[in-house]
Parts: structure tokens; sequence; C-alpha cells
């Protein structure tokens, strides 16, 4: 008896529940009890004094000294989507060019209901949605059936471009998954659906427009290609004139284009001189398989010439460009080309797959992968974090203040040793006066006496040594701050003989918060 289709393709069907299954454990670690997932943002402390009130009072999650990323400009945008908040421009490097990828920042104003509560949360995970919204259509463009199909399906939604995207939070994936949804449109025979979307798709990445080549038919030179490029194009040059009113001209973007080939060529030897000096080997490594699964993509095109079918066409105008983009889109590990030629990464798993190319043009062309991956393998960490909590309304960190070193962690625990003097501060959003409670383990090296006292005088007292001693402390936060002081009278002991060893005097171990219900 031969196999029903149903029983053939359920190896497919069960890899793609699998690879989505590893999409969203890979994300959830991400998750953050107080912050959510707003690390996806890169908020760095470098832009502390001039974020919007928003981020001021709600929690957000700061990166230290890393640098912050192009995700913070748009989720504070969507704070303000009109652009006519006073505060929003000193909060940019620049309110113009932001401002032109409106789509996304609109979306989560529009999904958060306007509640200043959530958009920000709503923005950190629009990436993820889109990531499932083009995982299902993708899954439909290529009619996944077969190790080919789920390969070329994978290789879209686990590239350098659509997972940097998500992890920092861009607007690049959101773009893409609307041309998905507008080609599959197209094919379907819906031209009026499909030219609406990918003239909402140039809303949140005008490189989207290129995406026009899909839609056009023979005769190319004709009045009816003219009038649908007029409507494409439309929305987005009415929101750049009004974008340029409310904050005036900006030539940023066109620093992303250079002379064809000179940002390619510029990009190989950068990395040839990275492959000589960066201690960082594989992120260098995984921007060379990405920068060379770009070039199999473009070359692709360039060797299977067929100008008649729509995906082949979309293949050439963004491999077209690929040559024509500059350094700032081609510097860093993996850099912005990923994402930015996101679209040719889809034509070509799409044309590639429908015109049975060989195995090897999919494996090559697939390369990104790996930069993919690795984009979502660390997750931030901050090193003066000590514990976190929320419950109802408040949300509450423990961080450590002077006379601490950073914490330090393993799979089962987390810890942080002090000096003989030393200050654990908190920090609520709520900004009331409230209890906490702070439940954790202390040892020593040796055997002391440690003395905890808040604002109001003396909360604990006991006999310390290298066993773990179980420490309940309860204090007052007043407008949402307060602060413990650790101190021993007996000196630190040297961790170890060998020169530079630290002067450890205790630590806490598994330091957990407990807020009171009001």
């Amino acid at each position: 008896m031969s196999a029903t289709p149903g029983n053939r393709h359920w190896p497919s069907r069960a890899a793609g529940f699998v690879a989505v299954a590893v999409f969203l454990l890979l994300v959830a670690r991400f998750w953050h009890p107080v912050y959510g997932f707003t690390s996806f943002l890169q908020l760095d402390s470098s832009n502390d004094s001039v974020k919007i009130a928003a981020f001021r009072e709600r929690p957000v999650f700061v990166y230290r000294d890393t640098g912050g990323y192009d995700g913070l400009y748009y989720a504070q945008i969507a704070y303000h989507p009109a652009l006519a908040a006073a505060e929003l421009a000193p909060a940019m490097d620049s309110l113009s060019y932001r401002a032109r990828r409106i789509l996304p920042p609109l979306l989560a104003w529009v999904i958060a209901a306007g509640n200043p509560d959530w958009i920000v949360h709503v923005y950190s995970l629009l990436n993820v949605g889109a990531w499932l919204a083009l995982a299902a259509l993708l899954w439909r463009l290529l009619a996944v059936q077969s190790a080919r199909g789920w390969l070329a399906w994978a290789g879209v939604l686990f590239s350098a471009g659509a997972l940097s995207s998500v992890r920092l939070a861009l607007t690049d994936l959101v773009a893409l998954a609307i041309l998905a949804g507008a080609l599959l449109a197209a094919e379907r025979g819906r031209r009026g659906w499909a030219l609406g979307s990918v003239a909402a798709a140039g809303l949140a990445r005008e490189s989207s427009l290129v995406a026009l080549a899909g839609l056009v038919e023979r005769p190319w030179v004709s009045w009816r290609n003219l009038a649908r490029a007029a409507l494409v194009v439309a929305p987005l040059a009415g929101w750049i004139i009004y974008v340029n009113w409310r904050a005036g001209e900006n030539s940023n973007g066109l620093y992303n284009f250079a002379w064809p080939v000179t940002g390619y060529v510029g990009k190989w030897q950068g990395l040839i001189g990275a492959l000589r000096h960066e201690r960082e080997r594989l992120l260098v490594w995984t921007t060379v398989a990405a920068t060379l699964g770009l070039s199999v993509q473009a070359a692709f095109f360039l060797v299977h010439w067929q100008p008649g079918d729509r995906w082949w066409r979309i293949g050439a105008g963004y491999t077209a460009l690929l040559l024509c983009l500059g350094t700032p889109v081609w510097e860093g590990f993996p850099g912005a080309a990923t994402r930015v030629l996101l679209p040719l990464n889809l034509a070509f798993n799409v044309l590639a797959h429908r015109t049975r190319a060989s195995l090897a043009w999919l494996l090559a062309g697939n390369l990104t992968v790996f930069a993919g991956l690795l984009a979502l393998g660390s997750v931030p960490r901050d090193n003066r974090e000590l514990a976190a909590a929320r419950a109802d309304d408040t949300a509450c960190v423990a961080r450590l203040g002077p006379g601490w070193f950073p914490v330090e962690r393993s799979l089962r625990h987390t810890w942080a040793w002090s000096g003989t003097a030393s200050q654990l501060e908190f920090t609520t959003w709520s900004r009331r006066d409230q209890p906490v409670r702070v439940e954790f383990f202390i040892r020593s090296l040796v055997g002391r006496t440690v003395i905890i006292r808040d604002a109001h005088g003396e909360c604990w007292r006991g006999a310390v040594g290298p066993g773990k001693l179980p420490v309940t402390v309860a204090t007052r936060l007043t407008a949402g701050q307060g602060r413990l002081e650790f101190s021993t009278p007996e000196p630190a002991a040297t961790e170890s003989p060998e020169h530079g060893g630290r002067a450890l005097a205790f630590a806490l171990y598994d330091a957990r918060l407990v807020l009171p219900e009001p």
C-alpha cells in the first residue's frame, strides 16, 4: 500500500515545527522578569541623558558601555508616531532619517492601543511576530514537502539578516514578511493586495520598493507599469514629505551607497585584515561565511538568466543593490548588508527551490545561517544586577553598589563577593513608598561578623563562615529607592596566594526579591 501524501510529508512538517520551537526557545532566553524583552532594543547608558520620558518612567534594559543601536530609536518613535513630541528629536541620532521607517513603530502603537505601558514591549517582540508570519507565508510559497524545501525555508528564517533583525528589534524582518505576503498575493492573482503590500513594506524599509520589479509585466516600459510604480511609491513619498516638514530634511541615507563594487570589495578587504588581527575568530569566520553566502546568491541570478520570472527580477534588482551598497552598510560583523539584502535571500531560496537547482547552490547560498544563529547565541546580562522581581504593577531590581566585585554565574547559582564594606541598591518604577524583602545565602572564606543596615538602622547581624547561611532582610523603599549597607569589622581574606588575588570578605548567593502585595 502506497503512503498517503500526508504521511510522506510528515518529516518535513515535523522538522518545521522543531525549527519554530528552536527559534522560540532562543528568543525565550532573552526574557527578564522586569525588563521583558527590551534587551532587544540595544539601549546603551550613553543614551540615558536623552531618552524619552517613557523610557525613564518604565523599566527598559540598559546596556553598559556597549554602544546603542537603531532599534532603540524606532522603539521611541513608537510612542510618538505623529512625530509631534518635542522630546523625540533629542533622543534620535537623526529623526528625519529614522522616521521614514514608520510602519513598525506605528504597528506597535496600534497593537498596544496607545498604552504607554505596553508599547515598548510590543515593539520589542514585533520582529518575533514577523518571523512567525514569514514562516507561515514562506511555507506556502515554497510548498515545502521535502528536505530541499525545508532547507530553503530555514535558510531564510535563520539567516543572519532575519535573526539580526529579531535580536536588534529592527524594521527589516517586518518589511520582508510583508513582501512575502505581497508576492504570495501576486501569485494568486490579487494584484491590488500585492501592490498595496509592497507599498506598505516601503514604509518599513525603503529598499523594499525594489521588489516592485516582481509585480511589473511585459511590456516592461508601459503606462500600466508606470501607474503601478506610482501607486507603490506614493505612500513613502508622501510620508517623507511629512517627515521633512516635521523634522527637516536629511541626507544620511545617501552614505549607504557607493560606486558599484567598491563597498563590496572594501568588505572583503576588511575581512582579510580581520582574519589576521581580530581576536573574536568565530565572529569573523561567520561573517566571512555570510558574505560568501550573499555573493553566491547574487551569482545565482547572474548565471540563471530568467527575466520572465518575477522571482528572478526581484533577485536581479537586489543583486544590483548589493553591488552599490556603501561601506556603512557592509562594515561590522556581520554587517547591515545581511538585513538590507533579505529580499535577495528570499528570492534566491524560492527560485533555487522551484528550479531544482543543485544542492550545492542551496547550501552555499545559505551560509548566512551561522552568523544568524550567533546573533541569538549570547544573552546580555547586567553584571551588577543581583536579583529582580515583578508583582502586580511594581517592578524591582537589586543592583550592586560600591564595594562589590561583579556578579558571577554558573548553571545553577548566582553570587557576588564583597570587600569589607559594600552597598546593595534597590530601584522600582512605581516611585511609591513600599516594603521589600530580600532573601539570600551568605558565606565567607573565614569566620567573621557581618552587619546589614538600612536608612532606619541595623537590620541584621550574624556570624558568617564558609558554609552558606540563609538570611532574610526586610527594608522599606522611599519614592521607589532604597539601599542596604553591608560591613564587617574583620579584614578581608585573599582568595588565593597568587599575585593579584582579590581581597574577599563575604558573598551573597542566589538572592531573591519578594514584593509584598499593596
